[in-house]
């Protein structure tokens, strides 16, 4: 064998754990859904051909339709409120100020709480008779919303929960904004800059890959979010569909009415608008 032939044995050796861990894990089976997303496929026969059927029952199919408004409306909303509030936050850890690292990590904990953990602990919060939300608003006379069972309500609910798990894009800002010089803020303020003009000329220009990172991120998850929906509300799909997301129908599609082709279909149009979006 050929040193070079040696050398390349070697090496693919070394990289097996990778390599076959994608061919074996993902790439073998993205191929494998994308043929499945072309069969009527109810798990429990043969999968059978039937070319685009699955994908022009799709267009035509009311509640697909509806998971999509709702993921829009989701991603538009949670992804903006919870990236200036993350920015905001992360300007607050940076300053130097007396328990900073406590502050830090109390921002940071809650989003090491499993999502199930966290999603049953909102259902106690939110509850509209004992909930600590409802009880405070009632303490204080004020109205008290039906949180998680009001059409109006529900998709508010989830949101504020989104901001529960700010902490990793918050640590990430609070990273991007110790590599922003010192110098230019000195110069800014040798310019006569109030701290507003600081902000908007100095820190968020220099923010400005680390904000398109964390939005690039938060629109591929908010795209897949099932968890939290899925434990949250146990009689899904929740008050007139209103929380009822994209993955949630997917995966009621393929595990609760067999019909894996028609999921698989659903897969790789998200996928294509993750792809899009990204």
């Amino acid at each position: 064998m050929s040193l070079g032939r040696s050398s390349l044995f070697t090496g693919l050796l070394w990289t097996a754990p990778w390599w076959l861990g994608f061919l074996l894990l993902l790439a073998g089976p993205m191929v494998l859904s994308l043929y499945i997303s072309f069969c009527d496929y109810p798990l429990l026969q043969p999968p059978v051909f039937v070319g685009l059927s699955n994908y022009q029952q799709l267009a035509g199919d009311a509640v697909f339709h509806k998971v999509i408004w709702n993921t829009v409306v989701y991603a538009s909303t949670a992804i903006p409120i919870g990236t200036v509030l993350a920015v905001l936050l992360a300007i607050l850890l940076n300053q130097r100020v007396r328990g900073q690292a406590f502050f830090r990590a109390a921002i940071f904990v809650p989003t090491v709480v499993p999502l199930v953990a966290a999603g049953v602990m909102w259902t106690w919060l939110l509850n509209p008779e004992y909930g600590l939300f409802n009880t405070t608003l009632r303490t204080v006379g004020a109205p008290q919303p039906l949180w998680l069972e009001s059409p109006q309500w529900a998709m508010v609910s989830l949101v504020l929960v989104s901001l529960w798990f700010i902490g990793s894009p918050v640590m990430i800002y609070l990273a991007g904004l110790q590599e922003i010089p010192e110098e230019l803020y000195e110069a800014a303020r040798l310019d006569g800059a109030s701290a507003t003009r600081q902000l908007w000329h100095v820190t968020l220009p220099g923010l400005s890959p680390v904000i398109l990172f964390n939005v690039i991120m938060g629109i591929i998850t908010a795209w897949q979010v099932f968890a939290l929906p899925f434990v949250m509300w146990k009689t899904r799909p929740g008050p007139d569909r209103v929380t009822y997301f994209y993955t949630m129908y997917l995966f009621d599609n393929a595990f609760n009415y067999l019909k894996m082709g028609y999921a698989s279909a659903m897969a790789w149009i998200q996928l294509l608008i993750i792809l899009a979006l990204t």
